[in-house]
């Protein structure tokens, strides 16, 4: 019961980021501009690398796992 509990928190939440994302697009402007993201372009291509800004999704994703599994050890 507690997993079913945690995706349904998990589907809430991403459909509260894609209607942010969807009506109020400027809210993730930063999000792949930040210091540290590669940008390389020249005549025929383009390469980006979001090094910084995974860095942070990275640490976001880690924080709520790990507050997760410490609700769900307390129950």
């Amino acid at each position: 019961m507690r997993l079913g509990n945690v995706l349904i928190l998990i589907g809430a939440v991403l459909v509260v980021v894609g209607v942010l994302v969807r009506f109020v697009p400027g809210l993730f402007a930063w999000f792949g501009n930040l210091p540290g993201d590669v940008r390389i372009e020249s005549e025929n291509s383009r390469v980006f690398i979001p090094i910084t800004s995974m860095i942070v999704v990275s640490v976001v994703l880690t924080v709520v796992a790990n507050l997760i599994a410490l609700l769900l050890r307390d129950r």
